[in-house]
């Protein structure tokens, strides 16, 4: 992708879609350089914080059946970026729907996304997400764009 920009607009519009809709996984793959990594950072009802860490093809294989099921839109509302160079590191807040035209997000919380420039474009290198909970509401300072 040619900017920081288009390829996070692209991450948000490749996993989202209505239910039974195929996704476009070959996009996905494009976005991601070949040792790009996807990490989900959550808490047990114990209490305990976890860490699942997949490659494409392990977010592709675990969410497809979900996605033939269930419609999901994931939106980015806000954004904080840092750049050097040909490294980039975005606070991505995200709000999750079953249909896009739902009034309110049954979820919301930060993408952490690295990407990366080889010179001729952008790759991500790591997408760490972690939700909000009760315990852990998004500050008001990721709920605007700066």
């Amino acid at each position: 992708m040619a900017s920081v920009d288009s390829i996070v607009a692209a991450l948000y519009d490749v996993i989202s879609g209505p239910a039974g809709a195929p996704r476009d996984w070959n996009r996905m793959r494009s976005l991601f350089a070949p040792e790009g990594r996807m990490q989900a950072v959550a808490m047990r009802p114990d209490g305990t914080i976890v860490m699942r860490t997949m490659s494409v093809e392990d977010y592709i294989t675990r969410n497809t059946p979900a996605f033939a099921k269930m419609g999901f839109f994931e939106r980015e509302v806000a954004r904080t970026s840092e750049t050097f160079g040909q490294v980039a590191h975005l606070f991505s807040t995200y709000e999750s729907r079953h249909a896009a035209d739902d009034a309110k997000p049954f979820q919301r919380g930060i993408n952490s996304i690295q990407l990366y420039n080889d010179g001729t474009r952008w790759y991500v290198l790591n997408l760490v997400w972690r939700a909000e909970d009760d315990k852990l509401p998004l500050p008001e300072r990721y709920l605007h764009s700066r």
